[in-house]
């Protein structure tokens, strides 16, 4: 009986997920963030409104598999001080919280209804998840199959990396000029700035360095299907790399790179194929997207040969090599009726949370980088 008790542990990275999960929750629930204004109603007064004239059942059965998640990671989060029924009851309640207090503030908001239903419908989710999960969660955690692999694979500790080596399939939905050109918000900010301020800021600088000045001669150096081959190959070598860093020597390392490949495709088609209304589900793979695609499999591949610390700053030269090119080359002129067509339809706030992926994840990746590179530094300091 000791050794069981002692078997059960808390679970780090489904703490973690479970809180990243809910911040997505949070942008998908109020995105755009924008046009707050009272409309002097009460923000629980939706509780006792009537059922929404117009009902889908796609906006119902959406609302329940989004909360699905969030219930099973909450009886994972805290296991083991909740169990069983107390965890699916907890689980459920946080899920009323969550939706209740999403649903509440959207009152503020003329983009979103508050809607009784919805509110419904995500508490159903996450009671269903949290009953999905609850009878297998020992066996899951402790002494399940996917717990000996993943400390047999995977580095302990790791649980930061791995998540966010898990998003980066999911960072690539959003369109960009070119496949994998993530990290381009510095050039949204700087085109979106005030002119004036702008020419304020050149002022000051020799007219070499004159970013307006940049794109065309960066540009004319090579084709944009050379430009797309090489940034495409630079950004999925990077994600391929820091994916395999939490990677134990004996872990099938190979294997699991392909996997991250071939989901990254896939969910990359299947995004496209949700969101194009002109059936454009490949139109991003251009000769240079093919070509930095196979490129830069084969480049993480070969990478594994080299030390940890080699690959970890290799990955981060990718990354700051592609960000460069991609917010300073000229945007393909064509990339705006791919953007057009994706942006209709009704995944309006999806493409906010699949387009605030795209921003960040260049920017996440290097944070750990920095910070890893300073454990490390402060380790040999003192030895």
């Amino acid at each position: 009986m000791s050794g069981k008790i002692r078997q059960r542990r808390p679970s780090v990275l489904a703490r973690q997920v479970l809180g990243l999960y809910s911040a997505l929750i949070v942008y998908g629930s109020w995105y755009p963030f924008s046009g707050w204004r009272s409309l002097g109603l009460s923000p629980f007064a939706y509780l006792t409104d009537p059922l929404p004239q117009y009902l889908t059942a796609f906006d119902v059965v959406t609302n329940i598999l989004g909360y699905m998640p969030f219930g099973a990671l909450a009886v994972l989060a805290v296991y083991p001080r909740w169990r069983g029924a107390a965890a699916v009851a907890l689980a459920f309640g946080l899920g009323v919280l969550l939706s209740g207090t999403m649903e509440a503030v959207q009152t503020w908001l003329p983009t979103r209804v508050a809607s009784n239903l919805d509110l419904a419908a995500n508490a159903f989710g996450a009671l269903l998840g949290a009953a999905l999960i609850a009878p297998a969660t020992g066996a899951f955690l402790d002494r399940g199959l996917l717990r000996r692999v993943r400390l047999l694979w995977f580095r302990r500790d790791s649980a930061a990396l791995v998540c966010l080596a898990a998003l980066w399939p999911f960072a690539t939905m959003f369109p960009s000029p070119r496949l994998f050109g993530l990290g381009d918000w510095p050039r949204a900010l700087w085109l979106r700035a005030d002119s004036t301020m702008r020419d304020a800021l050149l002022a000051w600088l020799p007219s070499a360095w004159h970013v307006e000045t940049w794109p065309g001669h960066l540009g004319a150096g090579l084709p944009d299907d050379g430009w797309e081959a090489l940034i495409s190959t630079l950004a999925l070598f990077a994600a391929g790399a820091l994916a395999s860093l939490p990677m134990r020597e004996r872990a099938p390392r190979v294997r699991l790179l392909l996997v991250l490949v071939a989901l990254t495709v896939f969910i990359k088609i299947g995004a496209t194929f949700l969101q194009s209304e002109a059936g454009l589900v490949f139109n991003w793979a251009t000769p240079g997207a093919v070509a930095g695609l196979v490129g830069g499999t084969l480049a993480m591949l070969l990478a594994l040969r080299l030390p940890r610390r080699w690959r970890a700053a290799f990955a981060g030269a990718a990354l700051m090599i592609a960000l460069l090119l991609v917010n300073l080359l000229p945007v393909n002129p064509y990339f705006d009726a791919t953007l057009a067509d994706w942006r209709q339809g009704r995944y309006l706030h999806f493409n906010g949370l699949a387009h605030w992926l795209a921003w960040t994840w260049p920017y996440a990746a290097l944070v750990w980088l920095a910070f890893s590179a300073e454990r490390a530094w402060l380790r040999r300091r003192h030895v």
